[in-house]
């Protein structure tokens, strides 16, 4: 008999582990808290290792239908707007890392994912207050007072998991001082802006700015905004946003990203928080994956793409040791925590690389970047190419 396999949450993590679970025969039930199924409207970036992921799972050529595969990896002047480093993405991407960059709006990208599972294992308004894991399986204690028993558990129940802290207790999150907008607009109401069909990161004092594409149409623009500020410390995605307050906040940057913050029809903010990687992530036959798991800045963009490696690495594991889950959840958290753990220390260190305070320390990184220009001009702008080049399908398969 299948594996009863209960997840916590049904965001992309969720998703997409409830999709690799399904492919390799096991049964999936899905609880989210929510009254509605979907996503905020924004952005998300899937890089080259979480596509090869999708390819695994047949769903790479649906994302590349409805997203948008830039041209070019663009470093912008804060001020000036000068170009500090192109790279190119496209063509360079599939020929070193096997797969695209894709952009995509993030609630076309969820309803992606959740066309692929049956309504029926989907069940709304279920809010996890308890966990409890023994050597069988684990109870899980619903806010309506209900209770289910499952073989396995998987809390992917992002950043504020009920599940991590049933089972660790309450972590104690560091605040970056960084606060993160992240809004969307119409290109037809900034004509005049410099986006071309790029990812472009504009790099300034205590700041940076990325835009991009979000559909193959090129009609709606993207951007996360992110600038150091100790005054606001709120760590939620669906925060609603001020427009002059963003403006002010970057009121001394290139007038060009004035303009769009101005015409952003859909802003969130939140204050980013930084969290040190988990020791271990599981008890028993529970575990956790994606944010619950190891929440990371965004400076790598790499939230989503670990989640969807961990789904993978999930269904394969437990369809392996299916006669022994627990061993399966061990394996896959042995798997796991190295990389992620790798990926969280990483994005704490690009964010610091980004907001260069002092104007020597600016000047040495652009030129640094101008060498690479001329010497290494193949490198992707951050030297990710440890992150891109992964490909855990064939890791596993």
């Amino acid at each position: 008999m299948a594996l009863n396999v209960g997840i916590i949450g049904s965001g992309i993590g969720g998703l997409t582990a409830a999709i690799a679970l399904r492919r390799h025969g096991l049964s999936v039930s899905i609880f989210e808290k929510a009254s509605t199924l979907g996503e905020v409207g924004a952005g998300i970036t899937l890089t080259p290792n979480s596509n090869k992921v999708l390819r695994a799972l047949d769903l790479e050529d649906e994302v590349m239908r409805w997203g948008f595969e830039p041209e070019n990896h663009v470093l912008r002047n804060w001020k000036s707007g000068r170009i500090l480093f192109p790279a190119p993405l496209r063509d360079q991407y599939r020929s070193l890392f096997g797969a695209s960059l894709i952009q995509i709006h993030r609630p076309e990208f969820h309803r992606i994912l959740s066309d692929q599972i049956p309504s029926d294992l989907i069940h709304l308004r279920k809010k996890c207050v308890s966990v409890r894991a023994n050597e069988h399986g684990a109870e899980v204690g619903f806010e309506d007072g209900t209770h289910h028993a499952f073989d396995v558990l998987i809390g992917a129940d992002g950043i504020h998991s009920v599940v991590r802290e049933s089972m660790f207790g309450p972590d104690k999150p560091h605040f970056t001082g960084n606060i993160c907008w992240r809004g969307t607009v119409e290109a037809r109401k900034v004509p005049d802006f410099p986006i071309m069909p790029d990812v472009t990161n504009w790099l300034g004092p205590r700041g940076h700015v990325v835009h991009y594409y979000t559909r193959a149409a090129q009609d709606l623009i993207n951007f996360i905004a992110i600038h150091e500020n100790e005054s606001w410390g709120a760590e939620s995605w669906s925060e609603q946003g001020d427009n002059a307050e963003l403006v002010s906040q970057f009121g001394t940057w290139n007038p060009a990203l004035l303009a769009l913050f101005r015409n952003a029809h859909v802003l969130f903010k939140w204050a980013l928080f930084d969290r040190d990687p988990l020791p271990e992530w599981g008890k028993g036959r529970v575990t956790l994956l994606g944010d619950a798991a190891h929440p990371m800045l965004p400076f790598l963009g790499q939230g989503a793409a670990m989640a969807i490696e961990d789904s993978y690495a999930l269904g394969s594991l437990l369809k392996k040791y299916e006669a022994d889950p627990t061993r399966g959840l061990r394996k896959y958290e042995e798997l796991r925590q190295p990389r992620t753990a790798q990926a969280q220390i990483g994005s704490r260190e690009r964010g610091k690389k980004n907001h260069l305070h002092s104007p020597v320390a600016r000047f040495k990184r652009d030129s640094m970047y101008l060498l690479r220009r001329i010497f290494r001009a193949g490198q992707t702008p951050h030297q990710t190419e440890w992150i891109y080049g992964y490909d855990l399908p064939r890791i596993l398969d």
